[in-house]
């Protein structure tokens, strides 16, 4: 990596397209790696002869134990920055894979998860901040190229299981540990390139009132917070379910149905890379109405699909519903601004909890009523979109 990555602080103006490249690469090593535990789960079905509710309980545990830290540490980060926590955040994802590679029992496969888990909370936060000092005022374009590496990753993830842990077996996770390390490299430079960020930046301006009351803080924080847990329950259905589905609706094996999943986790990466640009020029919360809303017609028409339609669907399901993390994330720090690292915990924590819960349940539907019925409940949930409505318009500086 360039060594003007550590460069001191770039002007205000400058988007700095290196460190954003490197905080998006690290974010996509990262998320390749957390992704292995959903890939995987065909395999530690058969090996732990598990039901549904435990894989359900497997993703719980790491999903919980991401999402009530990540506000946590980005609570502490806004007061005590770590520029170097993210490569500790890396080495507890490492530690976490070693111990899911060679796991004897059902309980260690839950401990290795929330280590997993705890990786991905001091990861977040601090990660997105970076990705908003590297921006130059282009917030929703360094949000989206920091977000669609860890969807790039997420989607490789499954190819990856494919050709490697399910025919090598479950301890070839241990192999991974070298992504795990080339990723604590590129993160150490970044962290040195944050490190000179924050000793440039000793007087820093206060930012501006965007002139709300906590009042009306607090109700548009609820409804971000219900859109998410509309989106993310959803995602849940495809990102845990959909091999199952495939396999037992359409009779796939195991390698073809990680493949289709492939194809749905590469739309979520392409568009998530929409998302933050588009918010930038037309407004964050015209995107997350289309995003959310707009994908309702597609997720109804899923569950009576033929195979070759269920593939197109979840193409263009993946694809619109993922821009509107972005959008979100960028529009709840510009509703709170100065809390950076908060709302960024926030959001992600919350919305790695909530795909866990919805793991769970819909895991415990799967179990009592088949996993069609599954799908043909979450088609309605888009259709939360409607409380958009209830969001402010927020007005940001023009970026010239």
């Amino acid at each position: 990596m360039s060594s003007t990555l550590a460069a001191p602080a770039s002007t205000a103006g400058e988007t700095r397209y290196k460190v954003l490249a490197a905080i998006s690469l690290s974010h996509f090593l990262n998320d390749l790696l957390q992704s292995l535990i959903v890939a995987i789960y065909p395999l530690l079905k058969g090996n732990y002869d598990l039901n549904f509710t435990q894989i359900g309980l497997l993703t719980l545990t790491y999903q919980i134990t991401a999402s009530l830290l990540q506000p946590v540490v980005g609570w502490y980060t806004d007061r005590h920055p770590k520029p170097f926590s993210l490569v500790i955040g890396m080495g507890s994802t490492l530690t976490g894979l070693l111990l899911l590679s060679h796991a004897p029992t059902f309980p260690l496969l839950l401990l290795g998860a929330a280590v997993v888990g705890v990786g991905s909370s001091i990861f977040h936060p601090e990660s997105s901040r970076v990705a908003r000092m590297a921006s130059g005022g282009r917030h929703g374009l360094a949000q989206s190229i920091f977000q669609v590496g860890g969807n790039g990753g997420t989607a490789m993830g499954p190819l990856l299981a494919a050709a490697i842990v399910l025919p090598y077996g479950q301890g070839s996770l241990a192999w991974f540990a070298i992504i795990a390390l080339i990723a604590m490299a590129v993160l150490f430079r970044v962290g040195q390139w944050y490190q000179h960020q924050q000793r440039s930046q000793k007087h820093r301006v206060a930012p501006p009132d965007n002139g709300l009351s906590r009042r009306r803080i607090a109700l548009t924080l609820g409804v971000l917070l219900l859109l998410i847990t509309s989106k993310y329950f959803y995602l849940a259905s495809l990102t845990s379910y959909y091999t199952f589905y495939l396999m037992e609706h359409f009779g796939l094996g195991v390698q073809s149905a990680q493949l289709h999943l492939f194809i749905f986790l590469f739309a979520v990466a392409a568009g998530t890379v929409l998302g933050g640009p588009i918010g930038d020029r037309i407004g964050r919360k015209q995107v997350i109405w289309f995003s959310i809303l707009g994908v309702a017609p597609f997720t109804l028409l899923l569950p009576h699909a033929n195979l070759l339609w269920t593939s197109v669907l979840s193409f263009i399901i993946g694809f619109i519903l993922a821009s509107a993390f972005s959008a979100i994330v960028v529009y709840a720090q510009e509703l709170i601004p100065g809390k950076v690292g908060t709302v960024s915990g926030l959001f992600f924590g919350f919305a790695f909890g909530i795909a866990g819960v919805g793991a769970a349940v819909l895991g415990h539907l799967a179990d009592h009523y088949g996993i069609r019925y599954v799908y043909e409940l979450c088609a309605w949930l888009p259709l939360a979109g409607v409380i958009t409505v209830f969001l402010p318009n927020l007005r940001s500086p023009r970026v010239r």
